[in-house]
Parts: C-alpha cells; structure tokens; sequence
C-alpha cells in the first residue's frame, strides 16, 4: 500500500494533471484535498482534451475511486457539468466511485461577486481567477460558511444561513454602492444542487481511512503550488489554502503518518499566472520563446501564462517544505532546441548568496544563474531515459544534484504516453 501526495512545486501549472491521470493506472484512489474550481487540470487522451477543476485527475480511469475532501470550496455548478463531461467518457458515476466531503464548503454567486469586487477595490491586485475561491474560504474561517451536507439538509435551516452569508457580505457591496445577488435565488440554486449531488455526499474521511486498511494505492492531489501556499508562499500574491503536501492530511482527513512518500511536479522552467514577484522571468525574446513552445495558457483563465527559466533555490525551498521522496520533470520537451538553457541556482542578496528563495525579501534580491548546454534533437518519443540525448539527461542529472532528490518521472509530451517512467513512485 501507498500514500502518495502529489505536489506542485512552483507557482502551479506544473502538469499534475497529467502524471495523476498518469498514476491512476496503478492507484485505487484519488483524491483532491484543497482548492475548487480555481484549479485547471489537463488530462489528454488521443485528439480529446479534458480540463478538470474538482475531480481529481485520476477520474479519467474507471476503476478509481474519486474523493473531493473537506479542505475543498466546491462550485456545485461547475462540478455537475464537470461529471457530465467525464460520464460522456467513461459511463455514468455511481455513489462508490465519487465521494463529496460532506464537510467541504460551498462557492455561492455571491463569493463570485465578492471576488471581482475584492479585486476591484482592495489596494493589492492579486490576479485571482475571479471563482469566488478567497470569498468562500474567508467565509469558512468566519465560521459562516454553507458545507455540503447543507444542501441535503432541513430547508428551514438552508435558507437561514444562506441569509446569514448574504448579510455579513452585505457592508461590503453597500459601500461600493454595489447591488447584492438575491438570497432566494441562491436557496433555490443549493436545492437543486443538493438534490443532484446529494448521492454522493458522504464521509470523505472514512472512506479514505478504510480504502488505506484495506491497502489500496492511494493518490493526493493537490491544486496550485507551494508557492501560491497561503503559509508558505509568495504572500500576498497566493491562493487561499494550504497548496502545498503540508495541507494533504487535514484537506483529505487523513492521518500524517498515512502518506509514504510526496511526488513534487516541477516544469523544466518556469511559470506563473497573475501578478506577484517571478524573478527568474523573461519578458523579452525567450519568454516569447517558451510561452509558444509549452502553449502557455490558463486552462481555468484562458490568460496566458508569464514564463521564465528554472528557479532552483525556488524548487530546493520547496521540496524541503514539502519532504519530496522524487521529483516529476515536465515539459522537457519544449527546451528543445535551446543552445543554452539558463538556471537560477541561488539569490544573491546584501552581499550573500542564498541557496534556497527569500520569499520576504524578492525585491532586494537577484538570482544568480548558471547555463547548462541544450539539445536539439526532438524527444517527445522518448520512452526510457536512454532516448533521451546525453544532453538533456544531463539536465536532469544536474536537476537531481541541485535539489538531492531522484527523478522519478519524466515528461516529454502532453500524452498519457509521452512519459519516460524511471521508477514508478507505486513501486518505490
């Protein structure tokens, strides 16, 4: 049996989607333990191309088991017409195959409101993808917000603490002269949720504790990326929960010591949507350059993406925060064809140079690069890393020594196929 939580350890974007679906193959289980619909997970199968925002990845293979956990905000519309998409594809959901936290919190038309007027207003543009995700958790730690198990529940009660949400976002919207949604057309909305998602609203915790009794191969799935973490990133230009493994065990209402091993996703460079501080990014010819290459664009936002050269101080910070056993490279491919591919190795700062990225103090701080030579032959048929040409798997060598953590997977390739496998984490 393993646990393994998967990890993005940029600014999201990594290619999670991917290696889950990936992984799926050999796991029981998977599991979303944060985030909502924010999340813009890609899986490709053939000429199909399916973006997922709740269900974790791992819902492209019949035979898993797919659990939203209560570290989750849910946007129960979006996750209906997510399963319709996924059903077109694999037949009809059943109770036993998708499991809803009853626990998790629900996305509002008002949390979607909120967050375009947060972003409108507030002295600090975060670049969110405006789907209610801040409003929704700031709702949860308020201790007022609506969970799942609302929407099956006594009517009365519904209606009362909708209100109450609506009237404790109300100040806000006054103040800026705004016009609130209605109340009783969100109440009629959660009725309707309640009565379609209601099967398979059940105890996410319980289920994953008896499929890991039972020694079922088991896959956390994380959103975003360490440094969106709200804890642990680049605040305040972060989501608003725990993206990083640190949030896996309370997200999906596990015990710590469940989880073997973490697998952390790094691109072969870098990427961020939305504002906040990139150090290692390129705005000129070379971020031109990867943007084209990668198809750098928000699956959730459609915005593109501001690319840059790998971060290895970023990535060391990351995988000591996260306790990574391997990593998983993507989007080898898209360097190909670079003569020289830079990579910052360290911050260089009042006279010192860091090893790992000074969250706090970015803008008194420069990265220092290395170049490492490129390759120029095409890769993206490479099945072992033999195939790869010596160049390339001395990038991924030279990666490994930087952060002192094997790689276990390579990606050279949007496909389910274009994955060179050096050690399944299952098999570890």
């Amino acid at each position: 049996m393993s646990v393994i939580a998967v990890t993005g350890l940029q600014w999201g974007d990594e290619g999670k989607g991917k290696l889950v679906d990936l992984l799926g193959e050999f796991a029981g289980v998977t599991a979303r333990f944060q985030g909502g619909s924010n999340a813009g997970h890609t899986v490709v199968l053939g000429d199909r191309r399916v973006v997922l925002h709740h269900l974790p990845s791992g819902a492209m293979r019949r035979h898993v088991r797919c659990v939203l956990g209560q570290g989750m905000v849910i946007d129960p519309s979006t996750l209906i017409e997510e399963m319709h998409t996924v059903e077109s594809i694999n037949g009809p959901f059943v109770p036993n195959r998708l499991t809803i936290s009853r626990r998790a919190h629900v996305i509002l038309p008002i949390h979607r409101q909120a967050d375009a007027l947060g972003e409108r207003t507030t002295g600090v543009r975060i670049g969110t993808t405006l789907r209610g995700i801040g409003p929704a958790y700031e709702d949860k730690a308020g201790r007022r917000g609506l969970r799942m198990l609302d929407l099956t529940g006594d009517p009365g009660r519904l209606r009362a603490w909708i209100e109450a949400i609506h009237d404790a976002w109300a100040p806000r919207f006054e103040r800026h002269g705004l016009e609130m949604p209605g109340a009783a057309g969100a109440f009629d909305m959660c009725t309707e949720w309640g009565k379609a998602l209601g099967p398979y609203i059940g105890d996410a915790s319980l289920v994953l504790h008896e499929e890991i009794v039972k020694g079922t191969n088991v896959l956390l799935e994380g959103a975003q990326g360490t440094l969106l973490d709200i804890d642990h990133g680049t605040y305040p230009f972060v989501t608003s929960s725990n993206a990083s493994a640190l949030g896996a065990p309370a997200g999906a209402g596990i015990a710590p010591s469940c989880i073997t091993s973490v697998l952390g996703i790094t691109k072969a460079y870098t990427t961020r949507v939305g504002e906040g501080p990139f150090p290692t990014e390129e705005k000129g010819e070379a971020g031109d350059r990867l943007r084209d290459a990668g198809h750098e664009v928000g699956s959730t936002t459609g915005r593109p993406r501001r690319c840059g050269w790998l971060d290895v101080a970023a990535l060391r910070y990351a995988v000591r925060l996260n306790g990574v056993t391997s990593i998983a490279l993507t989007k080898l491919d898209v360097l190909t064809g670079l003569h020289e591919i830079k990579v910052s190795t360290g911050y260089r700062l009042r006279g010192r140079v860091l090893s790992e990225i000074p969250l706090d103090d970015l803008d008194a701080a420069e990265p220092v690069y290395e170049t490492v030579e490129g390759w120029g032959e095409d890769i993206s048929g490479a099945r072992d890393l033999r195939d790869l040409p010596a160049k390339a798997r001395r990038y991924i060598a030279r990666l490994e020594g930087w952060l002192g953590v094997p790689a276990s997977l390579v990606s050279v390739g949007p496909e389910r196929g274009q994955t060179v496998i050096v050690k399944n984490p299952f098999r570890e």
